[in-house]
Parts: C-alpha cells; structure tokens; sequence
C-alpha cells in the first residue's frame, strides 16, 4: 500500500513540476483553487492514507464526479482491477506512453477490502486523469 501513496504523490509532484511550464489557463478559472489541491483518503483500521496531489481533481471530484453513493462499491471495485492494471501495463512501456504521465504501478490488490472511499476516489481519480491527459483506457471511464 505504501508504493500506492508513494506513486500518487510522484504522480503529483512530476504533474505539477511539468505542469508550470505548459500551463494554459482557461477562461474563468481560478489558479490558487487548483494549485493546492489534496485529497485525502485514511483508514486506520487497515493502516493506510492516501494522498493524492493532483491539481484540478479535488474541484473535479466536488463539482463534475458522480456523487459518493451514485455507484455500488462492487461496480467501483470492479473498474478499479482492470483500471490499475492497464495502467501497470503502460508503467511498464515507457517507449509507447509517456514516462512523466505513468511514473509508478499502482499498488492496488483486488482481493482487499478497501472500502467505498478508496474505491470511489480511485475510479474517479482515473475518469480525471483520463479526462485531464486524453488518455483512452479499454474500460470505459463515464461520469
């Protein structure tokens, strides 16, 4: 679990060093709403936190994302193996996916109970991240 924070924040701090230089600001945006953005996710009972760094996605999440409770957990779980995996798989091909978009394999265990806040967040964070760089995954993301 621990590789899973670790690559969320690489992810985060390689966005955001990349991200100042080819920044385009859209009309009516407010650039100190996206610059500190941080989502949280924490369960002691299972000993781990999250945290993902990512400009845009706490917005993303508050104001265009399904709303908590729209999917079933199941559904979210389901999306999230396949999800994790393709991106594994392009992790591990840097000559045809951009290093700087897949840094780190997502430590992510099918067979783990991580609850509906992790899994909702996750597939989220792939519907953002899909939405924000273009990229197509063979399961479909939709809000």
């Amino acid at each position: 679990m621990k590789t899973f924070i670790y690559f969320l924040v690489a992810l985060g701090l390689i966005y955001g060093c990349a991200s100042t230089q080819t920044d385009k600001k859209m009309i009516g945006e407010n650039p100190t709403a996206t610059e500190n953005d941080t989502v949280r996710i924490a369960n002691d009972s299972l000993e781990y936190e999250i945290l993902i760094i990512e400009p845009g996605f706490n917005t993303f999440l508050n104001s265009i994302a399904r709303p908590e409770g729209y999917y079933s957990q199941n559904y979210l779980e389901n999306k999230n193996k396949f999800l994790v995996i393709e991106y594994n798989q392009r992790v591990n091909q840097p000559f045809q996916y951009n290093p700087e978009l897949y840094p780190l394999q997502i430590n992510y265990d099918g067979n783990v109970d991580y609850g509906y806040d992790v899994n909702y967040k996750l597939y989220n964070y792939f519907v953002f991240f899909s939405r924000t760089y273009n990229q197509r995954f063979s399961v479909p993301t939709r809000i």
